[in-house]
């Protein structure tokens, strides 16, 4: 961090999150001469896909592979362009007039910018199962944090369960790490191969299908595959016991130490949504999405969204993202640097060729409605504790939608502000309305979307124009 993270005005742009997406634009903006800040939550860049590349305590490289350490590059890069950096830090507002509170060592302050590039990411999809709450369930997501930041690897008898990419990759990370794989639950479906059918012509042809072959050749020589999962439950009294595996028309039990969970991942839309950003329903993906402009430019003048968080395309298709958002606002800022910018054609023909095969993947690995939509005393609000019964009977008593839901069971109104429930709240509510998810919406996000104490805020010096940015909404 150098003294211009501290200063609270004085920047161009502000890249919020350092993963692929946030280092590309960063690196564009700075190296063209635009004053530019980028600020992430984690200890050092590299978000979540390179998260600890700086950093990393693994001295075998073939544990995380290759697609791994070909991020090295992004940070050094991010360092020559002289964009500051400020890590450690929680964005906890953004809004229409491009003010953004930061939070960082206990102190929270309002930093200003002419552009705002947010580059959020993705987050893991809510897998709501009978006992997901349980001690010894986690997400993958979260284990592969443990892998990559520490060398940490779950003890004892580890299972993996759900669809999507990472699965895949995570089993063998864990298993190139010695980790006791009892085996992988793959929970997709007949229907979505046949959905994805027509695409596969396109994804042969894609930099995904050679990996991906090889990825479950490599899990399948090392552990029990089994497919056709139609139903889980993690079972167990005060911690994770065992795994009951409906298959093939029988239940299995099998004992169990850890249950790592995934079905895909969605943008982190959070942030976003609090500023104001028009969202939209993606019905293949089951999410919602940032109506975006060219180069990511969002329905909010002056706010880009780079990477994953504008619509999930993987590490390379998220830094060439950032590229091309980072390049526009050169291009709006400082024209006179254009010479320092990437070939806008070539740009796009890498983003091209890094998006080639997504929808395939996107239909293949589209979870099931049974692992989306929980049943009876299923916990739906990790935050609040409430269960699918509980949401069903709101809406029996007249609860519309999810900002309703708010006054009936306080879902979404905890520490996570809706990312582990948004999605399966309202799925469940267009299940119940018998509307579309487009028609159900989603919860109304306002700040501060990360919990800071209120003593930071009430801390803060405060202008007339900074109270209105604190309590908008």
């Amino acid at each position: 961090m150098n003294d211009a993270a501290t200063r609270s005005d004085g920047h161009d742009v502000i890249v919020i999150g350092a993963g692929p997406a946030g280092m590309a634009a960063a690196s564009t903006t700075a190296t063209a001469g635009l004053r530019t800040l980028i600020v992430d939550e984690g200890q050092g860049p590299g978000g979540q896909i390179y998260r600890a590349i700086t950093s990393s305590p693994h001295r075998d490289r073939s544990i995380l592979g290759d697609d791994y350490w070909a991020g090295a590059a992004l940070p050094k890069e991010l360092e020559a362009s002289g964009a500051a950096a400020l890590y450690g830090a929680s964005v906890w507002t953004l809004d229409r007039d491009l003010a953004v509170g930061v939070s960082t060592g206990g102190v929270s302050q309002l930093m200003s910018a002419r552009r705002v590039i947010v580059a959020t990411g993705a987050m893991e999809r809510p897998f709501p199962i009978p006992g997901w709450t349980l001690p010894g369930v986690m997400t993958a997501g979260a284990a592969q944090t443990l892998l990559k930041s520490s060398g940490i690897v779950p003890g004892g008898r580890i299972v993996l369960a759900g669809v999507g990419p990472l699965l895949w990759l995570l089993a063998a990370q864990l298993l190139r790490s010695g980790a006791p794989i009892s085996a992988v639950l793959d929970t997709g479906s007949r229907a979505a191969l046949l959905r994805a059918a027509p695409f596969v012509a396109v994804f042969v042809l894609s930099p995904y299908r050679a990996k991906g072959l090889a990825l479950m050749r490599e899990v399948r020589g090392g552990t029990r595959v089994i497919s056709g999962v139609t139903r889980l439950a993690a079972l167990g009294s005060g911690r994770l016991e065992a795994v009951d595996v409906g298959h093939g028309g029988r239940t299995e039990r099998l004992e169990a130490d850890h249950l790592l969970l995934h079905q895909g991942v969605v943008p982190n839309v959070n942030l976003a949504m609090a500023a104001g950003v028009e969202h939209r329903w993606h019905g293949e993906r089951l999410c919602f999405e940032p109506v975006l402009g060219e180069a990511g430019r969002s329905t909010v003048p002056g706010i880009l969204i780079a990477g994953d968080g504008a619509g999930i395309g993987g590490a390379q298709a998220a830094e060439v993202r950032g590229r091309i958002a980072g390049a526009a606002v050169v291009r709006e800022l400082a024209p006179g640097a254009l010479t320092r910018l990437p070939d806008e054609q070539v740009l796009r023909n890498d983003l091209a060729r890094a998006e080639r095969g997504r929808r395939f993947l996107d239909l293949l690995f589209m979870p099931q409605q049974a692992m989306r939509i929980p049943t009876g005393d299923t916990i739906v609000c990790r935050c609040e504790e409430v269960t699918a019964d509980e949401v069903r009977q709101s809406i029996e008593n007249g609860a519309m939608g999810p900002n309703q839901l708010k006054a009936f069971r306080r879902t979404g109104m905890g520490p996570c502000q809706g990312r582990l429930c948004g999605l399966t709240v309202t799925e469940l509510v267009a299940q119940e309305r018998d509307r579309s998810p487009a028609e159900t919406g989603y919860y109304r996000i306002r700040p501060p979307v990360k919990p800071i104490p209120l003593a930071e805020i009430a801390d803060m010096p405060v202008t007339e124009a900074d109270t209105r940015t604190v309590v908008r909404g």
